[in-house]
């Protein structure tokens, strides 16, 4: 016998018909996931940068700082998937432990290699099982979110907070990264984002009182149908991986320009003025009660993101370079926020860790190849060519978004998740 998801209200006295950033935080049990979420997913920022400055410092060439960088991006977009949902079927806790210790362990070998000279096929072994290992803390807390929330208008406030959150790492890490390899030592961004990893992941999968249920092994035989297949996903992940080359653009190309004038240490801070319009916007996006379709949304801010981006190629100076930073970074988070949210009503709730892992992936994989194109382009042709990537890339995500725009839109339905024994309560999904 089929046993079909029902949809009923939630019991979250925080979810009120107003949503606001004061009624999200006061969620019951919401802190609990919320701050070790955030120190764990920390040195997710900071990974890219600290790969591309100490392998560009060991063998002078962006080009190779870019490639070693590209293989863990890659490594992370093919292996978050399948980490997602494995934490779908058997819970955050058990892929989040073994996760984290293997990350900081093959860091940390990445590191050493690098400072060792090791040939460049040596990094990019060593950077493999570092993607890969890459904890998907962002995903994870937005599934707790979709527990908490589910049905109820804060979700959108939700995705807003958690980009915001993201966008704030992104902040501070690539800070924190730049300072700890310019000033203490090329290696010591790596070295601490191993360590920041470890310890914030084993605090986050300590919570398992907010983590979704699974369902009991032996009782049930259990459909776990793969996010992927849903049309609106895939539209998404090209949408996703727009955005990704735009960070891994941003991040080779004011590398490569704070070095060109001499000032390396500018680097953090235009990547951090990016990475400040980014949260800047996303809070309030999150803050405004939207009456436009989100489809549309998505359309129109992504339209004005391939428009800032287009502009990047053509700056000369730190002000007007800051500026366009801040401009890009101030369009990305509305895409992001509603990209998020479309898949609350695109995917059952037994697969949105694993649909957002696919979102995290596509960025990390559209940055994977941006840091490899643009340190090429930066390395082959004049400063600032490297920005480029980003123009072209989101320009292409724009056409695909435009022409593909209909699977966005969620339909009602009736899922049939397991078969067996009607032993499940019954759960929301849309």
């Amino acid at each position: 016998m089929a046993s079909t998801v029902t949809t009923e209200p939630s019991k979250d006295s925080s979810a009120s018909s107003r949503p606001g950033y004061g009624q999200l935080l006061r969620t019951r049990g919401a802190w609990t996931f919320l701050l070790p979420g955030f120190a764990a997913r920390q040195p997710f920022a900071m990974l890219t940068i600290s790969i591309v400055l100490l392998v560009q410092h060991t063998t002078g060439s962006y080009g190779a700082a870019g490639a070693a960088a590209a293989v863990t991006g890659v490594s992370m977009a093919l292996f978050a998937p399948y980490s997602g949902r494995l934490a779908d079927r058997y819970g955050q806790r058990a892929v989040l432990v073994p996760g984290v210790l293997l990350h900081a362990l093959s860091g940390l070998t990445l590191t050493a290699l690098a400072l060792a000279h090791a040939p460049l096929w040596a990094l990019f072994a060593a950077a493999v099982p570092t993607g890969a290992s890459v904890p998907q803390v962002g995903p994870m807390v937005r599934a707790r979110w979709g527990v908490k929330l589910q049905g109820t208008p804060l979700m959108t406030t939700a995705a807003a907070f958690e980009s915001v959150t993201d966008e704030l790492t992104f902040v501070f890490g690539p800070l924190l990264a730049t300072a700890l390899c310019t000033a203490v030592d090329p290696a010591a961004g790596l070295v601490t984002e191993a360590a920041l990893t470890l310890l914030g992941g084993l605090l986050f999968a300590a919570q398992k009182g907010t983590q979704p249920t699974v369902a009991p092994a032996g009782h049930t035989r259990v459909e776990h149908a793969s996010a992927l297949r849903v049309p609106g996903v895939r539209v998404l992940i090209a949408v996703f991986l727009g955005i990704g080359s735009v960070f891994g653009g941003m991040q080779v190309s004011l590398a490569a320009f704070s070095e060109s004038i001499g000032e390396p240490g500018l680097n953090g801070v235009l990547y951090g003025v990016f990475a400040a319009g980014n949260m800047l916007s996303g809070i309030v996006c999150g803050a405004v009660a939207w009456k436009v379709a989100p489809q549309r949304r998505l359309v129109v801010g992504y339209g004005a993101l391939a428009l800032a981006a287009s502009g990047l190629w053509a700056a000369h100076s730190v002000l007007v370079l800051a500026g366009l930073g801040l401009l890009v970074g101030m369009c990305i988070a509305p895409a992001l926020i509603t990209g998020y949210t479309l898949v609350e009503g695109l995917v059952p709730a037994g697969a949105r860790t694993e649909a957002f892992t696919w979102l995290t992936g596509a960025v990390a994989l559209g940055q994977a190849a941006a840091v490899t194109v643009a340190g090429q382009l930066e390395d082959r042709f004049w400063d600032g060519a490297g920005f480029l990537v980003p123009m072209a890339s989101t320009v292409l995500a724009l056409a695909t978004l435009v022409a593909l725009r209909s699977r966005l839109v969620s339909r009602p339905r009736s899922r049939t998740v397991a078969r067996g024994v009607g032993h499940r309560m019954p759960m929301t999904v849309d």
